[in-house]
């Protein structure tokens, strides 16, 4: 719960991802909290297991009056990135963020490469978020990434830096 309210101050996109991984591995656990308690919270230092277990806990039943126990996210990430979209589309309508534009068009190929073999129903930074989020699981599983995917990646995770730290719209 600490690293999520750290990452939401720091960076709303490290946010995200981060949330998509706590939802991933609430799943890895089937949605137990008494396993979830058992082998994951008793991980973290003992003054920290009672508040994250009951944060975990809270999240798995969300995870479950939303339907989103075996894929999707939570309601409230769901959210967190459609305001997320709507500061992006406001940058990039703003003449004076013209900073973020140049990197969102440096980025532009990239992203409709990743559409055109994705869902083209969500929205360019689902993908771009969904790009970075399967290159960690990728690295976490010790699995190469191509240097075209790196190069990719990193005009992605540039404009996803200057969405995040704009601060006037």
């Amino acid at each position: 719960m600490q690293i999520a309210k750290e990452l939401k101050e720091k960076s709303v996109c490290e946010y995200l991802l981060y949330m998509w991984q706590v939802e991933d591995t609430l799943r890895a656990y089937g949605c137990d909290i008494d396993r979830i308690v058992s082998e994951y919270v008793s991980r973290f230092p003992a003054d920290q297991q009672a508040e994250e277990a009951k944060w975990l806990g809270y999240l798995v039943d969300m995870m479950r009056e939303e339907g989103v126990m075996e894929k999707g996210h939570l309601q409230m990430n769901k959210g967190t990135l459609s305001l997320l979209t709507d500061k992006h589309l406001e940058l990039l309508n703003d003449p004076k963020q013209s900073e973020y534009t140049a990197a969102y068009y440096r980025a532009l190929p990239f992203i409709v490469e990743l559409r055109a073999h994705g869902d083209k129903e969500k929205s360019e930074l689902e993908t771009c978020l969904e790009a970075l989020y399967g290159v960690m699981l990728l690295r976490m599983q010790k699995k190469e990434v191509s240097e075209e995917t790196n190069r990719a990646l990193k005009h992605i995770r540039d404009m996803l830096r200057l969405l995040t730290t704009i601060k006037e719209v």
